[in-house]
């Protein structure tokens, strides 16, 4: 089956974020193209968008610099809903020099290993623009500059600066304004704030990313995507016209994301309708705006594994993929209540929570209700309604996630009750102690804290589970 289907199907892009390989190569794409159309429409000098992790942010940035960037190959965007726009083809499409990092790389332990792979990154950018060591146009003040970076011989104040200076100096070569993309901006800070070095980085992310979008005569425009909405006032402080793209946002809530359409046509194309119900169940869920998103990863990961194997029985492939640290660490904090919602969710219903969009991390565990804010932006729950001011109504979206609520989070509240050493220790020595009146007491205590509505709402015969 595989072998026939091969000959006849585009390869599935798993994992590939390159849109000129995609292209290259003729995997099957689903067309996000008009997004390009709406952000000439639509920008501000800075744009931010934020989406859970695996949504196709780095594939939709990609697909922005390919576009807009001065040298790459117009003929990829042939026969893609773009292309019908000619007028905005001819006047925008690949007339502008192109600066594009991504930070999901700097994940360091410590703030000295995340500054050095940043370094490594901003390196890489400047090496994709070599040709300027060679312009006519730079001083030699200039060119000594961009050498010093591209080649990590750079000390902080360059670092700082880095992508303001690529900026001017792609500018001043090509005397073409420069369209500036940083994808998943919020990594960092989620990896200091983990390790321990959060204010080391908030200062250098507050300089690097805050000069390159403040007020930079340099830019057309900026595009910036993270996972979570990150206050202004800790990291974008000045930065004037930005604006903000949501999950609750309706402009722009299709392309990230599949559509059902798109599934549809999709599993259609593969010979797979007939799996529609199973896919929908467990990959769909989510509401981004007014509009019902599935997530591509899943799907993609799906739609192979059904075309390509004998095994379809659908899996949670979004767990492996998406960072858990934080979820873990909220998981850590939470109360009998919360545990208790958190089970009335796994149990199908929905909770009502006031939802904080922008946080800044130095107050994300100031309390456990933050965790619903997270929760929610980062994928693991979705709303069900359109929200009233901040009251959302929550619901887990989809099957896999259910199961990962099932298994992973349940197995975090174990991880946790299992480090209480003391309880543990001393419920046993009440045995070697003989004393049936301590024993009873401590067990019936902690029955008391474990069992819940998970144990207890289930049919007659299964009541005792628990023990």
């Amino acid at each position: 089956r595989s072998s026939i289907m091969s000959l006849k199907r585009k390869m599935l892009p798993i994992g590939v974020e390159n849109f000129e390989k995609l292209r290259r190569n003729d995997m099957y794409y689903v067309d996000k193209t008009e997004m390009i159309s709406d952000l000439i429409m639509n920008h501000g000098d800075a744009n931010l968008f934020t989406r859970p992790r695996r949504f196709g942010k780095t594939l939709t940035m990609d697909m922005l610099k390919t576009f807009f960037e001065i040298g790459q190959d117009a003929s990829l965007f042939d026969g893609l809903t773009i292309s019908s726009h000619s007028d905005i083809c001819e006047k925008y499409q690949n007339k502008y020099p192109v600066v594009f990092i991504s930070l999901k790389g700097a994940t360091g332990s410590t703030y000295e290993k995340a500054n050095s792979m940043i370094k490594q990154l901003v390196a890489e950018e400047y090496q994709r623009h070599s040709y300027l060591a060679d312009s006519d146009i730079l001083d030699s003040i200039e060119k000594d500059q961009f050498n010093r970076i591209r080649s990590i011989s750079l000390n902080e104040g360059d670092l700082e600066n880095s992508l303001r200076t690529l900026t001017r100096l792609l500018c001043k070569h090509h005397n073409q304004k420069v369209i500036l993309l940083i994808d998943e901006y919020d990594v960092p800070l989620d990896k200091s704030f983990l390790n321990g070095y959060y204010d080391d980085m908030v200062s250098f992310i507050r300089i690097f990313l805050g000069e390159a979008l403040k007020t930079n005569n340099n830019t057309e425009f900026a595009v910036v995507t993270g996972c979570l909405r990150i206050s202004k006032e800790s990291i974008f402080t000045g930065v004037n016209n930005f604006k903000v793209f949501s999950i609750n946002d309706t402009r722009f809530s299709d392309y990230f994301g599949f559509t059902n359409d798109e599934v549809k046509e999709m599993l259609s194309y593969y010979g797979i309708i007939d799996k529609y119900e199973t896919t929908k169940a467990w990959y769909d869920g989510y509401l981004f705006g007014k509009t019902e998103i599935y997530c591509p990863w899943d799907v993609l990961n799906h739609c192979d594994t059904v075309v390509n194997t004998d095994d379809i029985e659908p899996q949670a492939y979004w767990i492996n993929s998406s960072g858990n640290d934080i979820i873990r660490k909220f998981i850590e904090m939470a109360n009998s209540t919360t545990k208790s919602e958190l089970e009335l969710l796994i149990a199908g219903n929905t909770v009502v929570k006031t939802i904080k969009q922008e946080l800044t991390y130095a107050d994300l565990y100031s309390s456990i209700e933050n965790m619903w804010s997270i929760l929610y932006m980062t994928g693991y729950l979705t709303k069900r309604s359109i929200p009233e001011r901040k009251q959302f109504e929550l619901a887990i979206p989809n099957l896999e996630i259910r199961e990962i609520f099932e298994e992973q989070i349940y197995e975090w509240f174990k991880d946790f009750s299992r480090k209480d050493s003391s309880t543990l220790n001393a419920f046993c020595q009440t045995f070697a102690d003989g004393n049936a009146e301590e024993a009873q007491k401590q067990f019936t205590a902690f029955l008391r804290k474990t069992i819940s509505i998970r144990d207890t709402y289930v049919k007659a015969a299964k009541k005792e589970n628990f023990y």
